[in-house]
């Protein structure tokens, strides 16, 4: 299934794309598309009669694919080639860092260069939705942890994050740096999360193009790791880090200017599209 949300924002509701491609309202199934829901209720969704649902207008704003987000942890230099291209070591375990829940807008809304930026970069990343409650997980069975996969826009302001003392987080969490959607696609969808093009484009030109075929830490070894450290819930997103082709790697290193526009997919999830402006 591909799950969605649809609305304006703080008001969006469940949806899920038919067999023809077109968005029918789940909100006399679901309450939303969150972590109670993907827990409890993704069998429902599964066996309710898509073509008995109102059909959504086709212009409707997407919002985040997934609600009431209780983390967002993204994994750092976690592609061998991405790691090659900013000079850093191959790291030894993942790096982890945490973008704030306030990050997170829709697939498709503007993206803001925050006040006193010169560095907003770009990276498109693969996002791992976490479907059950979990600690101590195994390797084993951490795909059984699993609800499904986005795509997510990684935006990160390196000044902030790099430049200055403290952790990556202050330049991971701005506002508007968690782009998810469009869809949250159900894990029985995806063969082979580990084998999918992943690609990122400013302006039409091409900067990133990848496969999740490069990571350094697959998804179990990193949904293992994390909950070594910490309780996973549904409806936690990690996103699994981003292949070559970012703005900072570029010689010289190129950055986000208002008024440009990013387009970014992977395959068999889904694109999204965001113009780039100034922070009010």
């Amino acid at each position: 299934m591909k799950l969605l949300r649809f609305g304006l924002k703080g008001q969006e509701k469940p949806g899920v794309l038919d067999s023809e491609g077109k968005i029918r309202d789940l909100s006399s199934i679901v309450s939303d598309i969150c972590g109670d829901v993907l827990i409890n209720e993704l069998d429902k969704i599964r066996e309710t009669d898509l073509s008995t649902l109102p059909i959504v207008q086709d212009d409707v704003r997407l919002g985040a694919c997934v609600g009431q987000i209780g983390k967002f942890i993204c994994i750092g230099l976690n592609y061998s080639d991405h790691a090659a291209e900013t000079g850093a070591e191959v790291p030894a375990e993942p790096v982890v860092f945490n973008k704030w829940t306030s990050a997170v807008v829709g697939p498709n809304d503007n993206v803001e260069i925050p006040k006193n930026s010169q560095k907003t970069d770009w990276e498109v990343e693969l996002g791992v939705v976490i479907g059950k409650n979990g600690r101590y997980i195994s390797q084993e069975n951490a795909m059984d942890y699993v609800a499904g996969y986005c795509v997510i826009n990684d935006v990160s302001e390196r000044a902030f994050q790099l430049e200055g003392t403290g952790t990556w987080d202050k330049g991971k969490g701005c506002d508007t740096f968690g782009p998810t959607g469009p869809w949250l696609v159900t894990k029985d969808e995806i063969d082979n999360p580990h084998q999918l093009s992943i690609w990122l484009e400013v302006d039409g030109h091409r900067y990133q193009n990848g496969n999740t075929n490069t990571m350094i830490f697959d998804i179990p070894t990193i949904i293992s790791y994390l909950s070594q450290h910490m309780s996973l819930q549904a409806g936690d997103v990690i996103s699994t880090g981003t292949p070559p082709g970012v703005g900072l790697g570029q010689k010289p290193p190129i950055y986000l200017k208002a008024g440009q526009t990013m387009r970014l997919g992977i395959d068999g999830l889904g694109e999204q599209q965001q113009r780039v402006v100034h922070a009010k």
